[in-house]
């Protein structure tokens, strides 16, 4: 019998959940045994996992689960050195060559357990089998945008926090833009075709933002691209990786630009492969703006959980995608979970004391 444990997220302002109580049904169902720690953030109520047959166990006590459970969150776990002995499902951020990842390997490494990737959770064809990328895309859009109307009005954007819909982000958007009078930036979306960018791009649309959308063919020739330069806002949403051009490069500080935010929504500015070299840290909910150039004023906004922002649509939606690849749990030598193994094995080996 196959046992998933569903453990409560620990990072702050992460309400997101992977798994809804109609999922969770959809399993018992099926022959899952469940088990559901109570989140004291979490955006679903945890009367509806108790409803549908889980087991509701404390927060944070997956540490003492079963040796056969497979550990079920989305965000890191909490910073430690203990061994990891179990199965555990979550966006490890490992694979190419973060700091933080590398120490998580090496738990890993010194408990025998093993990473399930959800980044890396893919078909036979490479694509990925669920991810957050478009209310990533949606809400990194609002937040650059925010950042965009607080420089307009003389300031820096102030803390963000969780909306409790699309609509309500909206409202709150229309109304910190309509305080900058009738202008309205443009902006350049990369990646435009895919689920980021086309979140990004619908948002950007909602608040009559003019979008310039690219996507590979618009990149291939490798750069420069000084066109970036021209637009108000670019939003990166392309996933660093070996051969991704570099489309923000140092020297852009002292070029002649109208580029005052980049919203870095894919934001991963540790990895080597970054095409965004002006900055080299994540922002957060409580600073989402970092001033990288003071003439012209240059603002990158780089939140690594964008999603979290409408926790509620996001979980629904990635977990709607995900369930029917947690049906398969059972078969763990087989499909999506197989690759993501075999993936997981390969870099463990790299992976020294």
């Amino acid at each position: 019998m196959t046992h998933l444990w569903l453990r409560a997220e620990t990072r702050p302002n992460e309400e997101r959940v992977g798994l809804t109580p109609e999922g969770a049904k959809s399993l018992i169902d099926k022959g899952f045994t469940l088990t559901v720690e109570e989140g004291s953030q979490r955006a679903i109520p945890i009367d509806g996992y108790r409803d549908a047959g889980a087991t509701i166990v404390p927060e944070a006590s997956w540490p003492d689960a079963p040796e056969d459970a497979i550990i079920f969150g989305l965000k890191e776990l909490p910073e430690e050195d203990t061994p990891l002995r179990h199965r555990h499902i979550l966006f490890g951020h490992a694979y190419k060559g973060q700091p933080a990842g590398q120490r998580l390997l090496k738990r890993f490494k010194a408990g025998g357990g093993t990473l399930y990737d959800l980044e890396y959770l893919t078909d036979p064809d490479g694509r990925r089998v669920a991810a957050f990328g478009y209310w990533a895309g949606y809400a990194g859009a609002a937040v650059s945008l925010m950042c965009w109307a607080a420089q307009k009005q003389g300031g820096i954007a102030g803390p963000v926090s969780t909306y409790a819909s699309s609509d309500a982000l909206r409202a709150d958007l229309s109304a910190r833009l309509d305080a900058c009078g009738s202008d309205r930036p443009n902006a350049i979306v990369i990646g435009a075709l895919g689920r980021v960018g086309t979140g990004a791009s619908d948002l950007c649309a909602a608040m009559g933002v003019d979008v310039t959308r690219w996507d590979m063919a618009e990149t291939a020739s490798g750069g420069p691209f000084p066109e970036i330069l021209q637009h108000d806002l670019f939003l990166n949403c392309i996933l660093a990786r070996p051969g991704t051009p570099v489309f923000v490069p140092a020297d852009s500080l002292t070029a002649d630009r109208k580029l005052s935010v980049i919203g870095d929504i894919a934001c991963d500015p540790d990895s080597d492969f970054s095409p965004i070299k002006v900055y080299d840290r994540t922002t957060s909910w409580a600073e989402p703006a970092l001033r990288v150039c003071d003439d012209p004023v240059l603002y990158v906004t780089a939140i690594d959980n964008l999603p979290s922002l409408l926790p509620a649509e996001s979980s629904d939606d990635f977990a709607g995608q995900l369930l029917p690849h947690l049906s398969t749990l059972d078969r763990l030598d087989q499909g999506v979970w197989a690759r993501a193994k075999d993936l997981f094995e390969d870099h463990i080996g790299k992976v020294t004391a």
